[in-house]
């Protein structure tokens, strides 16, 4: 269990790394006004950011994702465990029903990350030189200057879309990981094992996303709405019905390009970083490892 939790943060870690930038660019084209939108797209954002911000700029709010990693792989490594060995058979509809319940219990500190993780992505939106006018020093000081706002709930805002994406959405990561792996067959002797890992990984981060991708938009402009102290929207349902109304359905699919560009590397360098990892751990023990079928990491979902 240990050597799981220490894989894991290993391989989020560079997920993280590899992914943040398409993130940032995914949280800017989701919030950015339709009256007056600053990017034209994912490349014309990538571009702008750089120019205007430089590369640091698509490294923003990576903090708060950092900072929420350890706990967010214990609790799916530690859940999704034990999960699997009270439903006590390794089939298909066990792995989905494992990982929704990992997905469910690590939106306890999924959903504050993610807050912080897009007030600091969407702060100073455009300006190349650091203002002395930041709201937020970092992701910690974002928590902590909303809870004195806003209270327990402020920092919760998006919970309840937070769950709605990420409890189908992990069962749909670890249960198209499994199928995956199963087909492929790839055993520790096979020398194209890392190869199948990284497509099983990247396919299955992809089938997540597109899964509640729809809900992902919702829950960025919750989690973005009264930056400055300005509400735009009352809920859920008012967020879905003014953005239905100003932007038609293709608001849903806003930033996807990047989100999917971000998920196939993300989730292919965690599981190759977690198999590499228990492998070189367990070399000398007589624990070889049995398959490719590591148990999953999520990243940026959710960890995805």
């Amino acid at each position: 269990m240990a050597l799981d939790f220490a894989a894991g943060c290993f391989g989020g870690a560079a997920g993280v790394l590899v992914g943040h930038p398409f993130d940032t660019v995914k949280v800017r084209l989701q919030i950015q006004s339709v009256d007056k939108p600053l990017y034209r797209g994912t490349y014309h954002c990538f571009q702008s950011i750089i120019r205007q911000e430089s590369m640091l700029g698509l490294y923003k709010g990576i903090g708060s994702p950092m900072m929420g990693l350890t706990f967010i792989n214990a609790i799916v490594f530690g859940v999704q465990g034990n999960a699997m060995r009270y439903l006590s058979r390794d089939t298909p509809a066990n792995q989905f029903l494992a990982g929704a319940s990992a997905g469910l219990i690590q939106c306890v500190i999924c959903c504050p990350m993610e807050l912080a993780k897009t007030r600091m992505q969407m702060q100073g939106t455009g300006e190349k030189k650091k203002s002395s006018r930041k709201l937020y020093k970092n992701s910690l000081d974002c928590l902590v200057r909303i809870y004195r706002r806003e209270g327990i709930r402020g920092i919760n805002r998006g919970m309840v879309t937070t769950v709605i994406r990420e409890t189908p959405g992990f069962g749909i990561y670890f249960l198209a990981y499994d199928v995956l792996t199963r087909r492929l067959g790839c055993e520790p002797d096979d020398p194209y094992m890392i190869p199948k890992l990284l497509f099983a990984g990247g396919m299955s981060g992809i089938a997540s996303w597109l899964s509640t991708y729809p809900v992902d938009v919702i829950k960025s402009r919750l989690q973005a709405d009264g930056m400055g102290g300005v509400h735009q929207y009352n809920g859920i349902a008012d967020c879905v019905r003014q953005s239905l109304k100003k932007e038609g359905w293709r608001v849903f699919t806003r930033g996807l390009t990047s989100t999917l560009l971000r998920a196939f590397p993300v989730n292919a360098t965690t599981f190759a970083s977690v198999t590499l990892f228990l492998m070189y751990m367990r070399q000398g023990d007589g624990s070889a490892l049995q398959d490719c079928e590591t148990q999953a990491v999520s990243v940026e979902p959710t960890s995805m």
